[in-house]
């Protein structure tokens, strides 16, 4: 099945800028089967797992984590781009394989020792996904592990994240 997932999901050359081969999966979303399949295979490897709460990383994260939140019957966590959040907020700065940008989350959003499941559309050269991994971990919170629907392993993100279990349901 992660196949058909897989071929689902579109290539955009030169997006967001030259050189770079974009992974768009609204292809993927659109089709009612598909991402009802990529949700319950992603949120059936969690069932059994202890987690307290999911936590989406803009953008196409939030549809990721609210999804498997709803699947596993867990609370949702955002982290969003700066200015986006309306109550006090911790921020990471991290690079991107185009540049760099910076993350925010609730002070209040993680409680120490909540079990954290981290979900993401791609994991690419691993930079954002390293710096939600800090920000949960300097709130007191345990990455249970970072789930991904997609994963360019050609970039070798997961080298970022030595410490932390990773998932992905596709590879490129």
């Amino acid at each position: 099945m992660p196949d058909e997932l897989k071929a689902k999901i579109r290539d955009i050359q030169d997006f967001p800028k030259p050189g770079i081969a974009f992974k768009d999966i609204t292809t993927l979303l659109r089709d009612a089967s598909c991402f009802n399949r990529a949700v319950d295979l992603l949120g059936h490897r969690y069932l059994e797992k202890p987690i307290d709460v999911v936590l989406g990383i803009e953008a196409r994260g939030f549809i990721i984590g609210a999804a498997l939140a709803y699947k596993l019957n867990r609370g949702v966590i955002l982290v969003r781009k700066p200015g986006k959040l309306p109550y006090k907020t911790h921020s990471a700065t991290y690079q991107l394989e185009y540049g760099s940008d910076t993350l925010e989350i609730h002070q209040d959003a993680i409680e120490p020792g909540q079990r954290v499941l981290i979900a993401d559309d791609v994991l690419a050269t691993g930079g954002t996904v390293r710096a939600v991994v800090d920000l949960v971990q300097q709130m007191g919170g345990e990455v249970v592990e970072c789930a991904f629907l997609s994963e360019l392993s050609f970039l070798n993100g997961r080298a970022k994240l030595p410490s932390v279990p990773v998932y992905s349901l596709i590879q490129f």
